[in-house]
C-alpha cells in the first residue's frame, strides 16, 4: 500500500519534518537577533525577542534617589523622576529582600526623619527634616512595566559612531575588500584547472585529480604559519594581498574538485562539434564551458563567500589585529569583550554582520542544489 500513486512514505513525511525542524532551527535565532538589534538594551535584558510586541513587567536593579534639595516649611524635599520614559509602576521597595514591600502613592517611614514617596509614573519625593547635603542618598526597587518600544538608534550608533560603534563600518569595508576577491580570484583559476581536468588528455592527469581530492582534508591551520613565513620571505607580508594569496589557496582544491565534476558531465557531442568545427580549447571554454557551468559556479561562489566573510583565524594571521585593518568577525569577538553588558550593540552589530550573507545566500541559493548534485547522475 505504500506504493499507491497519492500517498507518501513514512520516510518521505520524516524527510519533509526534519527539513521544517532544520528551518526553524535557523530561522528562529535570525529572526530574534533582528528583533533584538531595534530594542533597547533594558528591554533586551528583561525579556525575550518574543516578547518584543507586548508590554513588559520586569523589577528593574536598583536606583539610587538623586535630586537638588529645597526647603519647603522646616524640612527639605527633593522631588524628581526614578526612570524615564513611559514607565508604569507596579510595586516598589527599599531594600532588596523586599523589593515589592509598597504600591504606587504609598509613602515609606525610612527612619532619622525622612519619608519616600513613589508614584506610578515613577516620580517620587524625598522629604527630610535635617539637610541631606553630605549624605547618602537611599536606593529603590522598582517593579514596573513598559510598552513595546523599537528604535533606530542602535544602528545610528553602530554605522556612524567611531566610539560606540567601535568602527564597525570600517571593518564592514574591509570584509567587503577580503572577500569579494578572494570569491573571484579561486573561480577564475579553478575553471580553468577544472577544464583541463576535465576535458584535455596529458601524462599525469589522474594523479593530479588525485592531488586535488587529496588537498580537501588537510587542515587549513597546519598551513597558517609556514605560509605566513613565506609571505614574509617574498616580500608580500601582512596586507590584503596576502590574505587574498591564502584564502584563494585554501579554496582551490574544493573549487577544482566542484567544478570538474560539473564539466566532466556536460554532454560530450556539444565539444567534439565545436572541434570539428575548428573551434580552440580556450574559445570552447570561454563560449560553452562556462555559461553551461554558471550553477556550479554560483554554487562554490556562495560556499567561498560565505566561507571568507565568516573567517577570523586567517584575517588575523594575514591582517592583523590593529583597528584600521581588522574585519567584522575580529571587530564583533572585541565588543563582546569591551561591550559585553550593551545586548542592544551587539545585536545590532551582530545581524550587520550576517545582513550580506543571507543576501548572497537566497540571491544564489537556486544554483546550490544544481551545483553540487553535478555529476552524481549520469
Amino acid at each position: 500500500m505504500d506504493n499507491i500513486a497519492g500517498t507518501k512514505s513514512s520516510l518521505t513525511w520524516a524527510v519533509h519534518i526534519s527539513v521544517v525542524i532544520l528551518v526553524a532551527l535557523w530561522l528562529f535565532p535570525t529572526v530574534g537577533l533582528f528583533v533584538s538589534s531595534f530594542r533597547t538594551g533594558d528591554q533586551i535584558s528583561s525579556s525575550g525577542w518574543w516578547q518584543a510586541l507586548s508590554t513588559q513587567q520586569a523589577q528593574l536593579p536598583a536606583i539610587r534617589v538623586e535630586g537638588d534639595e529645597t526647603p519647603t516649611g522646616g524640612a527639605f524635599v527633593i522631588e524628581g523622576e526614578l526612570i524615564a520614559g513611559d514607565n508604569t509602576v507596579s510595586a516598589w521597595g527599599t531594600s532588596s529582600r523586599a523589593p515589592q514591600a509598597y504600591e504606587p502613592g504609598d509613602t515609606a517611614d525610612l527612619g532619622d526623619g525622612q519619608t519616600l514617596l513613589i508614584n506610578e509614573d515613577a516620580t517620587f519625593v524625598l522629604t527630610s527634616s535635617e539637610t541631606t547635603e553630605g549624605t547618602r542618598l537611599p536606593r529603590v526597587f522598582l517593579t514596573a512595566s513598559s510598552p513595546p518600544e523599537f528604535t533606530l538608534d542602535n544602528y545610528r550608533e553602530v554605522l556612524t559612531s567611531s566610539t560606540a560603534g567601535a568602527g564597525i563600518l570600517q571593518s564592514f569595508i574591509n570584509t567587503l575588500t577580503v572577500s569579494i576577491p578572494a570569491t573571484v580570484i579561486p573561480i577564475l583559476i579553478a575553471a580553468f584547472a577544472a577544464y583541463a581536468l576535465a576535458w584535455m588528455e596529458f601524462p599525469g592527469r589522474a594523479l593530479l585529480i588525485a592531488a586535488v581530492v587529496g588537498l580537501l582534508v588537510v587542515p587549513l591551520q597546519l598551513a597558517l604559519i609556514p605560509l605566513l613565513q613565506f609571505h614574509n620571505t617574498i616580500g608580500i607580508g601582512k596586507g590584503y594581498l596576502g590574505v587574498w594569496m591564502a584564502h584563494t589557496g585554501f579554496g582551490l582544491p574544493l573549487a577544482i574538485y566542484l567544478l570538474r565534476n560539473y564539466m566532466v558531465g556536460l554532454p560530450r557531442d556539444i565539444i567534439e562539434n565545436a572541434k570539428v568545427d575548428g573551434a580552440s580549447d580556450f574559445q570552447i571554454f570561454v563560449k560553452i564551458i562556462l555559461p553551461l557551468s554558471f550553477p556550479a559556479l554560483a554554487s562554490f561562489a556562495i560556499f567561498q563567500f560565505l566561507w571568507t566573510w565568516n573567517d577570523l583565524l586567517v584575517a588575523l594571521v594575514f591582517l592583523g589585529a590593529d583597528d584600521e585593518s581588522l574585519v567584522l568577525t575580529g571587530r564583533l569577538v572585541n565588543l563582546l569583550g569591551s561591550r559585553g553588558g550593551e545586548w542592544e550593540i551587539l545585536a545590532t552589530s551582530a545581524f550587520i554582520s550576517i545582513a550580506v550573507p543571507l543576501v548572497v545566500f537566497f540571491a544564489m541559493q537556486r544554483y546550490l542544489v544544481r551545483g553540487l548534485l553535478a555529476g552524481s547522475v549520469k
